[in-house]
C-alpha cells in the first residue's frame, strides 16, 4: 500500500480562491457561454413575437375587427423588433466576454418591458376593475429570468426596473389626461409585477449553487478545469488553470469505466498502470515529448494527467487544413519526432501508437514547426521488467491504430519492439507527402491484410510534389514488412533523415513565415492577462 501511495497523486487542498471567500460563486465560462446561446434564441423569439404583434395591428385588427391601433403602438412594436435582432446579433456573433453578454441579456430583459408597457398601457390603460388584467411583463419577466445567467443582485435590479415599467407608463398615461386607475387600484393591478419579479431571482440562486459544485467537482488538486477541449475513446481532454500559478495547462481525463473495468480491483490496476506510464512519459527527457506536470486520481476512481497546453496543430489537422507537406518540411519534423522515440527507445520504451494525430507541431517560444510526441498511453516497456505492458495492452489483443500499425503487431507472432514505431513513423511521413494513408480500405480488417502482405507504392509515385529520392528511399526501408530489413530504432532512423537532401532548405525562419501567413493567430506573444490566448491553445485527444 505503501507503494501505491507514492504512485497515485494525493488531492492537495489549496487555498480557497476570492470567490469562495465572499460566498459568490462565478458561473464557469462554458456553462456561461451555453446560457448566453439560449438567450441568443430568446431574443430571436422575441424578434418573432413582435413582428406578430405589427403584423395584427396593422391588417387582423383594421381589416378585420375594423378596429384602428394608434400610430404609436405600431413604431414601439418596430422598434422593439429592430432591438431583438440587434440582441441577437451582439449576443450570437459579438467577441465579448460572456459575463458582459450576460449583462446586455439583462438590459435586453429592461428594454422589453419598456417597449411591453408603453406599447399597451400608454395608449390603452387597463380599467379601473380589477379582475382579469395581467401585463405581459409578467412573462417578459419569469421568461428572461429562467434564460439570462446573472447574480442574483443584478437580477434583482433587472427585474424590479422591470415590474416598474407598467406604472411608470400608466403614469405618463395619467399626465396625457387618459382615464386611468385611482393610486391603490393601481398598485392592486400590478402586485403581480412585482411577486414575479422577486420570484425571478430564484433561478440565480440556483444557477450560482450549482456553479459551486461544478466548480467543486471539476478541481483537481491544485487544477482548476476551465473549458472542455474534446472527448474521445479514452475520456476527456480540458484545458485546466493552476490556481496558485496562474499557469495554463491540459488535463487528461481517464475513468476506467471507459475501459472496461469490470470491478473495483481491475480499477485499481489499471490505475496502478496508469500511474507508470505518466511516470514513464515524464522520464523521458527529450523536448519533443509532451512534458506531464502531475498525475493523479480523484475520489470516484479517475486518473487524470497534467500536461503542457500546445499552441498549434496536429499532423493529421495540419494535412487536411493545408494538404500535402513540402519534402524539405517533412524532414524536418520527421527529424524532431525520431528525438522523442529515439530517447524513449534508449530507455526500452516503444510508443505503439505512433500516427499524425499524436504528432503535434506547435509554436514554443520563439521556435516555430516545434514537434511534440504526444499519447504514450500505450507505451509497452521492451525488456522482461515486470511492467511488461500497460493497461490498454492484454495478452491476445491487438492495440493501435490499423493505418499505422506494423505487420508483426497486426500479426502477434513475435514480440513487439522498436521497429513497430519505426514502422509507423513511415506510415506518418508518408501521409505528411501524399495527403493520402499507405493503404485504403474500407475496413480494418482488409487494411490489416494490405500492412501484411501487399507491397507499398513509393509516395513519389503518388503525389506531384518533388520528393528527393533519399527521403523516398527512406520512407520505403521504414515500410518494409520484414522487421529485421528496417531502421531498428529511432535513433538510425534519425541519423538517415538527417542525411537525406535538403534537411537544412527548413528552418524555424522558413517555419516562422508560414505561420505568420497561415496561423497569424498563433504567432503573437501570449500574456497571462489576456484569457483569450488560452482558446487558442489545443492537445490531441483520443
Amino acid at each position: 500500500m505503501a507503494e501505491e501511495k507514492q504512485l497515485i497523486a494525493p488531492r492537495v487542498p489549496t487555498p480557497a480562491p476570492e470567490s469562495r471567500v465572499t460566498g459568490t460563486q462565478p458561473v464557469p465560462e462554458d456553462l456561461l457561454s451555453e446560457h448566453v446561446q439560449r438567450l441568443a434564441v430568446l431574443t430571436l423569439a422575441g424578434a418573432g413575437l413582435w413582428t406578430v404583434g405589427v403584423l395584427m395591428d396593422t391588417i387582423v385588427m383594421p381589416g378585420v375587427l375594423g378596429i384602428t391601433m394608434p400610430r404609436i403602438t405600431v413604431v414601439i412594436e418596430v422598434l422593439a423588433i429592430v432591438a431583438s435582432v440587434l440582441a441577437f446579433g451582439y449576443l450570437k456573433y459579438s467577441s465579448h466576454a460572456a459575463c458582459t453578454k450576460a449583462d446586455a441579456g439583462l438590459a435586453y430583459m429592461v428594454l422589453s418591458a419598456i417597449a411591453v408597457a408603453f406599447a399597451t398601457t400608454l395608449q390603452s390603460p387597463p380599467k379601473v376593475e380589477l379582475t382579469g388584467h395581467l401585463s405581459w411583463n409578467v412573462i417578459v419577466i419569469l421568461v428572461c429570468a429562467m434564460i439570462a445567467p446573472s447574480s442574483p443582485r443584478k437580477m434583482l435590479v433587472a427585474t424590479l426596473l422591470s415590474a416598474t415599467t407598467d406604472p411608470l407608463a400608466m403614469w405618463l398615461a395619467h399626465l396625457r389626461g387618459l382615464e386611468t386607475p385611482g393610486p391603490f387600484a393601481s398598485m392592486m393591478i400590478f402586485v403581480p409585477n412585482c411577486a414575479c419579479a422577486i420570484v425571478a431571482v430564484w433561478p440565480s440562486f440556483v444557477l450560482r449553487h450549482i456553479s459551486g459544485r461544478l466548480r467543486e467537482a471539476r478541481d483537481l488538486g491544485a487544477y482548476e478545469l476551465i473549458e472542455l477541449l474534446g472527448h474521445g475513446g479514452m475520456g476527456e481532454v480540458w484545458r485546466a488553470r493552476h490556481r496558485l500559478l496562474a499557469r495554463s495547462a491540459a488535463i487528461k481525463l481517464v475513468r476506467p469505466e471507459l475501459l472496461g473495468a469490470a470491478n473495483e480491483a481491475e480499477a485499481r490496476t489499471m490505475t496502478r498502470r496508469f500511474a507508470r506510464e505518466a511516470q514513464a512519459t515524464a522520464a523521458l527527457s527529450s523536448p519533443h515529448t509532451i512534458n506531464i506536470f502531475d498525475y493523479g486520481s480523484t475520489q470516484d476512481g479517475t486518473f487524470y494527467y497534467v500536461m503542457e497546453l500546445l499552441a498549434g496543430r496536429d499532423l493529421e489537422s495540419l494535412v487536411r487544413e493545408f494538404g500535402p507537406v513540402p519534402a524539405d518540411r517533412v524532414v524536418y519534423l520527421l527529424r524532431q519526432a525520431c528525438h522523442s522515440l529515439a530517447d524513449a527507445h534508449a530507455r526500452g520504451l516503444v510508443h505503439r501508437d505512433i500516427k499524425p494525430a499524436n504528432i503535434y507541431v506547435c509554436r514554443m517560444g520563439l521556435e516555430y514547426d516545434f514537434v511534440k510526441v504526444l499519447d504514450f498511453g500505450l507505451v509497452k516497456y521492451s525488456d522482461n521488467r515486470t511492467m511488461q505492458q500497460t493497461m490498454m495492452t492484454a495478452e491476445h489483443t491487438t492495440t493501435g491504430t490499423p493505418a499505422f500499425m506494423a505487420p508483426e503487431v497486426i500479426l502477434g507472432e513475435r514480440e513487439v519492439d522498436a521497429r513497430a514505431d519505426v514502422y509507423a513513423i513511415g506510415c506518418v511521413a508518408y501521409y505528411l507527402l501524399t495527403g493520402e494513408l499507405v493503404f485504403e480500405a474500407d475496413t480494418p480488417m482488409k487494411m490489416f491484410l494490405q500492412h501484411v502482405q501487399t507491397p507499398p507504392v513509393p509516395p513519389s509515385q503518388r503525389t506531384e510534389l518533388p520528393i528527393p529520392a533519399d527521403l523516398d528511399a527512406l520512407v520505403m526501408a521504414c515500410l518494409e514488412k520484414d522487421p529485421d530489413r528496417r531502421p531498428q530504432d529511432a535513433r538510425q532512423l534519425f541519423s538517415m533523415a538527417s542525411r537525406c537532401r535538403g534537411d537544412d532548405t527548413w528552418d524555424n525562419d522558413a517555419a516562422r513565415v508560414w505561420w505568420e501567413k497561415h496561423l497569424l493567430e498563433l504567432t503573437r506573444p501570449l500574456t497571462l492577462a489576456d484569457p483569450a490566448d488560452e482558446s487558442r491553445h489545443a492537445v490531441a485527444i483520443h
